[in-house]
């Protein structure tokens, strides 16, 4: 039986995430990489996870295609499925950074609304969207999952940049220019933001 609404209460924690965050020594936020398949969000979250880790900082890495084997195994790729698949990792990467943690999170997330209502879930500061800014060329070019040339053939339907939307975020707080930077350079740069918001070490 799904409990009623009317039968849920919200219990507030002992232990507040500031003095989560003084326990670990650093900042938590959701850093949100969003942008198109093949544009390497995957592969810069993972190295920004990775130097977090080489820094001593408590991260973990939310990527689309690992949860979708588990979590939202039951989801397709249709518009409400898709809506429903960010609504679900949002909830998730709050509860991580609620428990102090910085998450990177690589969704390609194509509708803004729906990244604005992941912002919206979490204090002010604390949603960092990145935008990994690759032309719809570069992400055929690449093509690691050979999932453009089966779009372009009709083999896969509803795939976004060919015959469904992607919606350009409005504000960013990072853009990473994929055609024009590597891998490390581009990590690097969300770890350069990371130090100066004063989110990789506390008091």
């Amino acid at each position: 039986m799904t409990a009623s609404a009317d039968n849920i209460t919200w219990h507030e924690h002992s232990v507040s995430n500031e003095e989560r965050s003084s326990l670990n020594g650093h900042g938590r936020a959701l850093i949100w990489f969003t942008g198109l398949s093949g544009a390497g969000k995957s592969t810069i979250a993972n190295a920004v996870d990775f130097k977090l880790h080489q820094r001593r900082v408590h991260s973990y890495l939310l990527d689309g295609d690992n949860v979708r084997h588990g979590l939202n195994s039951n989801l397709g790729f249709s518009e409400p499925d898709r809506i429903e698949n960010i609504r679900r990792i949002g909830e998730v990467g709050k509860l991580l950074v609620d428990a102090g943690l910085i998450v990177c999170s690589a969704f390609i997330s194509p509708y803004r609304r729906d990244r604005e209502s992941i912002r919206d879930l979490l204090p002010a500061g604390q949603f960092i969207e990145v935008f990994v800014k690759a032309s719809l060329e570069t992400c055929e070019l690449r093509d690691p999952k050979g999932l453009y040339k089966k779009a372009r053939a009709g083999e896969i339907v509803n795939f976004t940049g060919i015959d469904a939307p992607y919606e350009i975020p409005d504000k960013p707080e990072i853009v990473l220019d994929s055609d024009l930077f590597n891998v490390e350079q581009l990590a690097e740069e969300v770890l350069r933001f990371l130090s100066a918001r004063g989110l990789l070490a506390t008091e």
